[in-house]
């Protein structure tokens, strides 16, 4: 019994050590391959949550010389509150949100604010990060740029701003930048690679952002032919954006949108590092939710600000409706927008960030939402996140 014993237990040393030699010999290879830093990050910082900004360089973004202020109506939110619990499984709308990780959640109908609460010590002025909320800015910035003409047209080829990657492989050639927003480039995205680290993480976590897609991006299928969601999409169109227009893209968006709209508070943008510079493209625009709100303001008027067009109006309604890649779904993508498509009477649209971060948009409703968070709180057997669009749907079909 006792060398039996003896024999389990060098059985489990020895499995420990060969798991952690393996571990050890992966992390000098992918060391090697990619950088130090970017190993430091995949696994001792524990990147991918909401306190991320705290830690990332960033670079900051002023309030606006015009801030827009809501009004007020809190006669409203006994109304509020009983349409979200009418339609759904809500007991109680302040109880369910506070468990469900909420941080932040506003309803804004015909510009006044119907219900606002906080929990968990945010506030009204509590800076809070957005995720792939971002991407919807992103879409904002390619139209304002096509626009004014430092891009030509949506369906340019990627290779005329980055004719690098054209040298590197020929077929880059054929995506067009429609493509990147549309999550239909054909690039690789692969999240259990043998040897080479996730592209969630490389695209999230690496030091250097311009020379991870100028070296890593890899042409696996032809362009246009099926959706799937790339990270390395937004970090070429930011690259794109910055070498058009010539500054950064933070710089461009606080001319083109945040100033225009008249942000209350100052925010961020998060940058890979000090010495790249690069904006994370493919996330982390950090704001208070009241200005995440005015943002939805804006597409819920056709990109139009108080008379002046800050969106091309004709850009706004393509970027929100159905560009045809997801089928037989809820929901569907448009240009680094999503859909909804549970009402007949309105084309409901949404900016979705990981953990639940939300701007929903009802035009027939004339109907805002914010609701950002620390995680999304809820049980779903596919996207969590559905579940979230589907009660704002909901609610939006049942609000008078």
């Amino acid at each position: 019994m006792k060398k039996t014993s003896k024999l389990v237990l060098r059985m489990i040393l020895w499995g420990a050590l060969i798991v952690l030699l393996l571990f050890a010999a992966k992390v000098v290879f992918l060391s090697l391959r990619y950088s130090k830093e970017f190993m430091v990050r995949e696994y001792f910082m524990d990147m991918g949550d909401t306190d991320d900004y705290l830690t990332l360089p960033a670079r900051e973004l002023a309030a606006s010389p015009d801030p827009f202020q809501f009004a007020v109506d809190t006669s409203k939110e006994m109304l509020v509150q009983e349409t979200f619990q009418s339609d759904t499984k809500i007991k109680d709308l302040d109880t369910f949100l506070e468990d469900t990780g909420t941080w932040a959640f506003l309803v804004i109908q015909n510009d006044t604010i119907l219900y606002e609460r906080y929990f968990k010590g945010h506030q009204h002025d509590s800076l809070l990060t957005s995720f792939s909320v971002a991407k919807s800015f992103n879409s904002a910035l390619i139209g304002i740029a096509i626009e004014e003409g430092y891009i030509k047209s949506v369906n340019d080829p990627i290779t005329d701003y980055i004719p690098e990657l054209a040298e590197r492989d020929p077929r880059f050639r054929d995506i067009q930048i429609r493509h990147l927003l549309m999550m239909a480039s054909g690039l690789r995205y692969e999240d259990h690679p043998l040897f080479r680290a996730p592209d969630h993480s490389l695209t999230y976590e690496f030091e250097d952002l311009r020379h991870l897609i100028l070296t890593e991006t890899e042409v696996v299928e032809q362009p246009g032919t099926t959706f799937v969601y790339n990270d390395y999409n937004p970090l070429l169109l930011g690259l794109i954006l910055e070498r058009a227009t010539g500054r950064p893209v933070t710089t461009y968006l606080q001319e083109k949108i945040w100033d225009p709209i008249g942000m209350e508070y100052g925010g961020s943008w998060s940058l890979d590092s000090e010495e790249s510079g690069f904006e994370k493209m493919e996330s982390s625009i950090n704001a208070r939710a009241v200005d995440y709100a005015k943002f939805g303001r804006l597409y819920l008027n056709g990109g139009n600000w108080n008379g002046t067009q800050v969106v091309p109006a004709a850009w706004v309604a393509a970027s929100t409706q159905d560009n045809g890649m997801i089928e037989d779904a809820p929901i569907y993508y448009g240009y680094l927008w999503w859909g909804e498509n549970c009402n007949p009477d309105s084309q409901d649209f949404l900016a979705v960030g990981n953990f639940g971060q939300f701007i929903y948009v009802s035009p027939a409703k004339d109907l805002i939402i914010v609701r950002n968070g620390e995680e999304y709180g809820v049980e779903s057997s596919g996207e969590e996140w559905v579940v979230w669009a589907d009660a704002f749907c909901k609610f939006a079909m049942a609000l008078p």
